[in-house]
């Protein structure tokens, strides 16, 4: 489980997409202390399995659905990614929980500075639109961020500078796509809510339970 607060901004060195899978290398040096083979690494949000490491770098493998559902293969040698170790048990919750696991990519509509900050308003399929909420959490290329503005075909984040300075994020430019990780409970919810048994018996969770619950 991850947190969303990169701690460091790494560089690709080798990208290996051999069909729909292959293998990554990254430059790294934060998220390598104490990290050991099998421990888990966001890269911009995905959840990587660290399969070697050595001196400032460590390698992962990537799956077909990783190919499918995010952005990563159009990466290339060069491109910084965002990272983030797996959340320690003693650690500061910072952010929201994010799983690591994408639900699909957005794109970099526009860029807008407020005064300090810029606000980055991102196309998005309804798919991935249904389950965010204004001033609700996304997490966006391993970022956790607060939906600032929502509507029918995007939404709005505002991104203050060290957000800017320590992650990838306005490095980007219009047209980019980004990784969206929705908020997870929404998505249990949802399944609670539409859940039949074979025998399609009804669930007993109903609107009116979970407002009682405070929902």
């Amino acid at each position: 489980m991850f947190t969303g607060i990169v701690e460091e901004k790494g560089t690709i060195k080798k990208l290996s997409i051999s069909g729909t899978s292959g293998s990554i290398m990254i430059s790294a040096n934060k998220v390598l202390e104490n990290t050991k083979l099998g421990d888990s690494i966001a890269v911009n949000g995905i959840c990587l399995t660290v399969t070697s490491m050595g001196d400032g770098f460590f390698t992962a493998d990537v799956m077909a659905e990783t190919v499918r559902r995010s952005s990563l293969a159009k990466l290339t040698a060069g491109s910084e990614v965002n990272l983030e170790r797996a959340m320690a048990a003693d650690g500061r919750f910072g952010g929201h929980i994010v799983s690591g696991h994408i639900d699909g990519t957005g794109k970099i509509r526009s860029f807008a500075r407020e005064e300090n900050a810029v606000w980055i308003d991102i196309e998005t399929p309804p798919q991935i639109l249904k389950y965010i909420v204004e001033k609700g959490s996304i997490c966006i290329d391993g970022v956790s961020l607060t939906v600032a503005a929502l509507t029918s075909d995007s939404f709005k984040v505002s991104v203050i500078p060290h957000t800017s300075a320590e992650t990838t994020l306005l490095g980007k430019k219009a047209g980019d796509p980004v990784n969206l990780e929705n908020d997870v409970i929404a998505k249990y919810v949802e399944r609670l809510m539409n859940f039949r048994t074979e025998t399609t018996a009804e669930s007993s969770l109903t609107m009116e339970m979970l407002e009682t619950l405070g929902f």
